[in-house]
């Protein structure tokens, strides 16, 4: 049991008139207040840091034989529907690694079952060995421009600041909504800074609409891609999340912009990480390590991971080893090469050597049963017809230009490819054919367009994670293909497959909200193997094409996107026709 900062005990054990419960000694302390290395020990009682830099009788000696000791690593920001796994298995897989915080923004299960959504994960986090602090989503849909499952306004939010464990309103996508005054945005944001704080999303904003958005209080952004982007905000005041994921990997463009007067104002996110990519790769420590390889100062870096979030989320109870704070800590060898190695949170070993030590049990409700309802309900009479692109103008068409790094998708105009009066895939030219159908039951929109990036040459990939409404995604060289992989993920209530010749080569259930599975983190894991696999066996040659097709349908990340109204143009929020030069 964690005690209170206020305990006489921990003043008596940090007087030196009380033992500590533990006593961590002969350790290279990670000072991230001064970015100074001290070889001091560490005592800890009730959970917390009684004292640094004194020595101390404790029931348990810990000697650290010259390793490092760093404060936990804090995510600043992540969805946790986008690991596939619920909580606790995420957990387990990213607790090794050296995660002891993370900010949880739970919007992607809420634009599938709103408030329910929301209130299930916040069950399912309950006692986990975890800091894990909530954004209440702000963006329930994130644009008029898609149908999602669910719209929250700021009425049906406020009761969720009552929870103790939130810490902000999450990402304001809605950046027009915001430096145009549209009043129900504006009500969101007063809420947020009336609770808590407010997190933003404003890809390329820049100069006046900018200046006018951080006026209205907005103080983060985790989606900067140009170094002068991350340098006109911090101007302004606003922290920047260096964010490396599995979709956007923006570190290597945004590390050489930190420097020593600056970096207080940046600190790291993954944003959307997948199982395998926690498991092989890791979560914030991999973040630490690309950043350490690009030519950050590692002591700055740790600092970025762990003080500066929770600096940001006022929460002076974590990231830093200093008396009072909670014993949420790392060991590592290498401060050139960061792999923690032992992990500790509230005073106990949580994880050593890449294993959890202890069990993740949930300790709340175990979640809301109604939320693992079936959320996939595809349109009645979804046929083949339905996938058919008529060719019915002369000229180029839009094509949504995928990069597998970024978010953000290009404008392209190419020649159609047409078959017997129907616009069709071209593999040979990486043109292929994309779909999002409506599955919330509200409408049975069948929005179609084509893509290229994806670069495989029969069959198709189909995913019910599409942000943010979370409609079924599908991309396909042929109709039928398509409709096949549709139709799988219908039946399995939601998930991710690979399709060819009319066959399911591959398939990741995902049962709750279409978007979260209920097996165990090594299960998962090993579904999503095979399903990499087996689109790879397809032709396409992306590490993981599921991430970025899950990207396809977001309408408010420029600059050509997807959704079950049609073609958006994100930066003008609206539909635009197929063909270049037709009317709307």
């Amino acid at each position: 049991m964690t005690i209170a900062r206020t305990d006489p005990h921990l003043m008596a054990v940090a007087r030196g008139d009380r033992p500590a419960d533990a006593i961590f000694r002969n350790g290279r302390v990670v000072n991230v207040f001064t970015r100074e290395i001290e070889e001091v020990p560490v005592a800890i009682y009730g959970g917390r840091i009684a004292s640094v830099g004194v020595d101390a009788d404790a029931d348990l000696v810990v000697d650290l034989d010259g390793r490092y000791l760093a404060p936990g690593l804090i995510d600043a920001h992540m969805h946790v529907e986008s690991t596939m796994m619920l909580p606790r298995e995420f957990v387990r897989v990213a607790a090794p690694h050296g995660t002891t915080g993370v900010v949880f923004d739970p919007h992607e299960i809420a634009n599938v079952l709103g408030l329910e959504g929301i209130r299930f994960l916040m069950d399912e986090c309950r006692g986990l060995p975890m800091d894990i602090m909530f954004a209440v989503s702000s963006c329930v849909p994130s644009s008029a421009m898609e149908t999602s499952g669910a719209r929250l306004e700021a009425g049906d939010l406020a009761p969720l600041f009552d929870e103790p464990n939130v810490v902000a309103l999450a990402e304001m996508m809605n950046y027009p909504g915001v430096f145009l005054a549209d009043p129900g945005v504006l009500a969101k944001v007063a809420l947020g800074l009336d609770r808590a704080i407010v997190d933003g999303h404003c890809p390329g904003l820049t100069g006046a609409p900018l200046r006018a958005y951080a006026a209205a209080g907005i103080t983060s952004d985790h989606e900067c891609t140009r170094p002068e982007e991350a340098l006109e905000k911090i101007r302004l005041g606003m922290r920047i999340y260096l964010r490396e994921g599995s979709a956007a990997k923006n570190i290597e463009a945004l590390v050489p912009v930190v420097n020593e007067t600056n970096a207080h104002r940046f600190c790291f996110c993954t944003d959307d990480r997948h199982p395998g990519d926690l498991r092989h790769e890791g979560h914030i420590d991999h973040v630490v390590r690309k950043a350490v390889r690009l030519g950050l100062d590692p002591v700055t870096a740790l600092a970025m991971a762990s003080l500066h979030a929770a600096e940001h989320y006022r929460r002076p109870d974590i990231g830093a080893i200093a008396p009072g704070r909670f014993a949420d800590m790392i060991v590592f060898d290498d401060l050139q090469d960061i792999r923690p190695h032992r992990v500790i949170f509230r005073g106990q070993t949580i994880a050593e050597h890449g294993q959890m030590t202890v069990e993740t049990e949930v300790a709340g409700e175990g979640g809301h049963p109604s939320a693992r309802r079936s959320t996939v309900h595809l349109p009645v009479g979804l046929s083949e017809a339905s996938f058919r692109i008529k060719s019915t103008a002369p000229g180029q068409i839009r094509v949504i230009g995928m990069d597998p790094t970024q978010l953000v998708t290009a404008e392209h105009h190419m020649d159609p490819m047409v078959d017997d009066g129907l616009c069709v895939a071209d593999p040979g030219r990486d043109l292929l054919k994309i779909a999002v159908i409506a599955r919330h039951n509200i409408t049975e929109g069948v929005g179609l367009g084509f893509v290229t990036g994806f670069g495989f040459k029969d069959g198709a990939l189909a995913s019910t994670v599409g942000h943010d409404a979370h409609n079924l995604a599908v991309v396909g060289t042929n109709d039928a293909d398509m409709l096949v992989a549709a139709k799988a993920l219908e039946q399995s209530h939601g998930g991710q497959c690979v399709v060819q010749h009319g066959k399911v080569v591959a398939l990741l259930p995902l049962p709750i909200a279409g978007l979260l599975s209920d097996a165990e983190a090594p299960e998962v894991i090993e579904q999503q193997h095979a399903l990499l696999e087996a689109a790879h066996s397809i032709g396409c040659p992306l590490d993981d094409p599921f991430m970025p097709l899950s990207f396809m349908p977001l309408p408010v990340i420029p600059k050509l996107k997807l959704t079950d109204l049609g073609l958006v143009d994100v930066e003008s929020q609206t539909v635009v026709p197929l063909f270049v030069g037709a009317n709307a």
